[in-house]
């Protein structure tokens, strides 16, 4: 039997889990032993992180699905709900670690076993650079949402992790357990700030968000360009984070022969795709024998579908 070869985008879900199972159970034993909120509150984190991975690995493998009669646009959008899922645990967990900071700092816990602590974070730092600097490759390589998303979590973990070896070195150092508790505080608050961002960018794309301004720039320079083509309008572009969706309206010569027309749409297509070789490519142009962008507009502007045509019977 043939075996399944996995994407690198499932590749890295699979690896950003086994490495979060193994933080998980190095840092939650030392955590829990050592009384630290820094160590725990990493711990906690890095047990999300497992959860989230594995869920990440499934988003993966069902927006990379075909198209089918049901889904006939993909199931891309699956990656932003999962981002969107995502930022919201990381949310959750950041004001867990603030409770606890908090709670630490009003009762005044001590921090016991700073040695073992201290060495848990050094490396849980040193695997954790490792796992980042693999999953900005394949958010590069790939473009996906979930990926970057993996990526900015882990990326996060890390400068905790290093605020947390750095609590505990002072806390070592003076004796004052409340530095602890104070670091844990200001991860929590980094922590939300930085899964605001996953939020953000996973809701956009549900939304339809349009591509970068730049992209969509170039697209619109391509067009434009093109000797055949007297106008365009109406282009509309957007992304589900696997295909990105390009549609839009030129004015060819009226009496032009439809092969004539799809060989410049295939033209066009081909420099569009060219823009961006990471991604699949999702490209609909539409035909006119003269510029109806009015028409269009008045649909789009909520018009009745009579008005829309005395606008044409107008132009004509």
């Amino acid at each position: 039997m043939d075996q399944e070869v996995l994407s690198p985008q499932r590749k890295a879900t699979a690896v950003s889990t086994t490495v979060a199972i193994f933080l998980v159970l190095l840092k939650s034993v030392v955590g829990v032993l050592s009384g630290s909120v820094a160590v725990l509150a990493s711990a906690i984190d890095s047990i999300l992180d497992t959860v989230v991975s594995l869920f990440n690995y499934f988003a993966v493998k069902k927006a990379e699905e075909a198209p089918n009669e049901k889904f006939p646009y993909g199931k891309g959008k699956v990656q932003a709900i999962a981002g969107v899922i995502e930022g919201t645990v990381i949310t959750l967990s950041g004001l867990f670690i603030i409770y606890e900071a908090i709670e630490k700092i009003f009762k005044g816990k001590e921090t016991a076993m700073l040695l073992p602590s201290i060495a848990v974070m050094a490396i849980s730092i040193v695997v954790t650079f490792f796992l980042v600097r693999y999953l900005l490759h394949v958010a590069k390589q790939t473009d996906s949402i979930v990926i970057k998303a993996d990526a900015l979590h882990y990326k996060t973990d890390l400068l905790s992790n290093g605020a947390v070896l750095v609590a505990l070195i002072l806390v070592k150092l003076t004796g004052m357990d409340w530095i602890d508790a104070i670091f844990g505080l200001a991860i929590g608050v980094y922590i939300i700030k930085e899964a605001y961002e996953i939020i953000r960018e996973g809701i956009e794309i549900l939304l339809d968000r349009s591509l970068d301004e730049q992209i969509v720039k170039k697209i619109e320079e391509i067009i434009a360009s093109h000797p055949e083509v007297q106008g365009f309008h109406w282009l509309k572009t957007r992304t589900d984070g696997i295909y990105n969706f390009v549609e839009f309206h030129m004015v060819l010569h009226p009496d032009m022969r439809l092969g004539e027309a799809h060989r410049i749409a295939d033209e066009i297509e081909e420099k569009i795709i060219c823009l961006d070789t990471r991604g699949r490519w999702i490209i609909t142009p539409h035909f006119d024998p003269f510029d109806d962008e009015a028409v269009n507009d008045a649909l789009l502007n909520g018009a009745p579908p009579y008005a829309a045509c005395r606008i044409m019977h107008e132009e004509e």
